[in-house]
């Protein structure tokens, strides 16, 4: 089935998946239902996501652990390495910067820009933070196609249409606003408020 006809929420949680898988050995076999467990999502739910992307699993056996880890590195193409920028190097873009959960699961930082020259030379994770000012023939050198934002709302949208210039198809964003980008370009929003407040709702007042 096209990438396009899978429902998005069905990607979003293939990551999961991934990971529960990632702490297993490689060889052996788990339940959707053990799977399921580990990641909070019903064992139908499990079959049916894999579903729209094939057989995995023998009937009442489950699945190979190693072939389905794979198998899922390759749908989510995460079984090579993918260039990361950083825009944004303030507190949050530091920690982001120095990350070390992106070794080993597909994903390199390899370059961080700000516009603050307080900030523009330190040495941060691997990479020394470059101008913002240079950020789009940077990052056409290197043919990165991920970024990731952590600059304040205003700055924002001008920082997407840049990385959208520079050919940078998919943008995580930590900025508190929407990003308005064009039919191509993945955008993908994190924001820690919201995140607390569609939890703060399922508790008491008092």
């Amino acid at each position: 089935m096209p990438s396009g006809e899978i429902p998005p929420i069905v990607i979003q949680r293939l990551p999961l998946y991934l990971r529960a898988l990632s702490g297993l050995e490689s060889e052996g076999e788990i339940t959707s239902q053990e799977l399921g467990r580990r990641v909070g999502i019903s064992s139908a739910q499990i079959r049916k996501d894999l579903s729209y992307f094939g057989g995995f699993g023998k009937q009442g056996a489950g699945y190979e652990v190693g072939r389905l880890r794979e198998k899922l590195r390759q749908i989510l193409k995460v079984d090579r390495e993918w260039e990361v920028v950083v825009v944004g190097v303030g507190a949050l873009g530091h920690a982001i910067a120095r990350y070390a959960g992106f070794n080993n699961r597909g994903f390199r930082v390899v370059a961080a820009f700000d516009k603050d020259p307080r900030v523009i030379g330190e040495r941060v994770g691997e990479v020394v933070v470059q101008d913002v000012a240079h950020m789009v023939n940077v990052i056409k050198r290197l043919k990165a196609k991920v970024a990731i934002v952590a600059v304040p709302t205003s700055q924002a949208q001008e920082v997407a249409d840049a990385l959208v210039r520079a050919g940078v198809r998919a943008i995580l964003n930590y900025a508190p606003t929407n990003l308005n980008v064009p039919d191509g370009v993945r955008v993908r929003h994190i924001d820690p408020v919201a995140g607390l407040q569609s939890m703060t709702y399922y508790l008491d007042s008092e």
